[in-house]
């Protein structure tokens, strides 16, 4: 007897590159389906990945994100998984509470190096680069009221190498973000 595929909600604020990882990994895959993408960005790439994926999607403001109708909006799609995907907000504790243990981040950096409020992109490979680091990488977490301090799921390292810039790390962990990010999420979503 087929299982009915989980629900998977990501939420992206840009290009969404790894939102894509994340719809081509689960397309066709019987574990889980990406069913809604919330967006903060009305200019974001990752809307049109969504568009093109035929995958409906919410764009919310500051004012609406915090709304009782978000959470009902949210609600009607029954996710099993919450899948920030370079989604720069601060989730608040009402949607924390509502998604206990299914609502997930990525991070590139090994925290709890280089987390926190600004702490996103290339400001942490800049950082990275300037502490002289030898390593760095991607940190994959539970979804707490701080900003990436919820419990670590997985961590990824990558070497830096003398002559490495802010871009080419860069390069380096968004490498494992497409990989890890995927991956993580099914395996979260068959442990359910």
């Amino acid at each position: 007897m087929a299982t009915t595929p989980k629900s998977i909600v990501l939420f992206a604020s840009g290009a969404g590159s790894n939102a894509q990882a994340m719809i081509r990994h689960f397309e066709n895959n019987a574990v889980g389906r990406v069913v809604l993408l919330v967006c903060n960005n009305p200019k974001a790439g990752v809307l049109a990945i969504a568009e093109a994926h035929n995958i409906p999607f919410l764009l919310v403001d500051r004012t609406t994100f915090g709304e009782k109708l978000f959470l009902e909006q949210l609600n009607a799609y029954k996710p099993d998984l919450i899948v920030l995907a370079g989604f720069l907000w601060k989730i608040n504790p009402e949607l924390i509470h509502a998604y206990p243990g299914r609502i997930i981040n990525i991070h590139p950096a090994l925290l709890p190096k280089y987390g926190g409020k600004g702490m996103y992109g290339r400001f942490v490979h800049e950082a990275v680069v300037a502490a002289g680091d030898q390593e760095s990488g991607i940190t994959i977490h539970f979804v707490n009221e701080q900003y990436d301090e919820g419990a670590t799921i997985v961590q990824a390292r990558c070497t830096i190498k003398p002559g490495d810039t802010a871009e080419s790390i860069g390069r380096k962990v968004l490498g494992l973000e497409h990989s890890f990010l995927p991956a993580t999420a099914e395996y979260l979503l068959r442990e359910q």
